[in-house]
């Protein structure tokens, strides 16, 4: 018994440390996604970036005595632009003239506008150092999605336009619907001949079972306090009625959506431009959607 009753005291220890240490590594994995969540803001210096491809493509044309000639020019000239630079530090001398920048970001965009919250992050770190002087720059691809959400990523490009910097939005690809509710805040818009640009319009589907159901004796039952809570349901059984204040939901939204395209380009025709339909970047060129 005794042997039984110290076995059992081991087992009982060896438990609490496996316990003690899966909480430990709960913990480290909660503070972890925590981390993940806030996420960070990735800084890439872009003109540094250029030049040092320029450097190495020009560098790959000549032979390998032209090469080490080459090397060894960049490495005094950089030699004497740092110390320049020190000399200019220890005479306190005055800043040049800040020279315009350009902040490039990207938006690459999904059903859900999930990506607005990264967004809001960038646009609110280029705003605590960007003046008029500057220009910013986003790179702009989404076929649309949900109202809110691109409404939402929509409303942050505003903070740029009502900060007076200049806003240019670069399509390569696709910016429709809800993308190009985000576009048309720019000032300009840069697409690609072939890109998909426009599609002012709203669309919405639902299936509904309710037939289905009723083939095989399925009851739905579905009760409101409010005369249109549900207009459209997928279990059960939509009335005309519903129908229509649906559609009236959708024409309001549209209308919506013209205003908002309309007061950010003011020289649109947008009676003929909100049909829904989309078209490429130079067709949208010729009906002033673009540039």
């Amino acid at each position: 018994m005794e042997l039984l009753s110290q076995y059992g005291l081991f087992l009982a220890k060896i438990a609490t440390v496996v316990v003690a240490i899966a909480v430990v590594a709960v913990l480290i994995v909660n503070l972890t996604q925590r981390k993940r969540q806030r996420g960070e803001l990735r800084i890439t210096r872009l003109s540094e970036q250029y030049k040092e491809m320029q450097e190495e493509m020009s560098l790959a044309l000549l032979d390998s005595h032209q090469q080490k000639l080459w090397l060894k020019a960049q490495k005094k000239k950089h030699k004497q632009e740092a110390k320049a630079a020190k000399a200019k530090a220890k005479l306190n001398a005055p800043q040049d003239k800040a020279t315009p920048r350009v902040y490039v970001l990207d938006f690459k965009g999904s059903m859900d506008a999930h990506e607005v919250s990264s967004l809001r992050e960038e646009v609110t770190a280029v705003l605590a150092v960007a003046t008029p002087q500057d220009q910013v720059v986003v790179r702009l691809e989404s076929p649309g999605g949900v109202v809110h959400g691109y409404g939402l990523a929509a409303s942050q490009l505003q903070r740029l336009r009502e900060k007076q910097i200049p806003l240019t939005v670069a399509v390569d690809k696709v910016a429709a619907s809800g993308g190009y509710m985000m576009a048309c805040v720019a000032d300009k818009i840069v697409a690609a001949p072939f890109s998909i640009i426009g599609s002012i319009g709203v669309v919405a589907q639902i299936p509904n079972f309710n037939r289905f159901l009723k083939n095989k004796e399925i009851d739905i039952e579905l009760h409101t306090a409010g005369q249109y809570k549900r207009t459209l349901t997928l279990l059960g059984e939509n009335t005309e009625e519903g129908r229509q204040k649906f559609r009236e939901d959708l024409n309001e939204t549209h209308h919506l959506f013209k205003d908002f395209v309309h007061r950010m380009r003011p020289t649109l025709d947008i009676e003929q431009v909100a049909t829904g339909e989309h078209w490429y970047g130079v067709q949208a060129q010729e009906k002033r959607a673009g540039g």
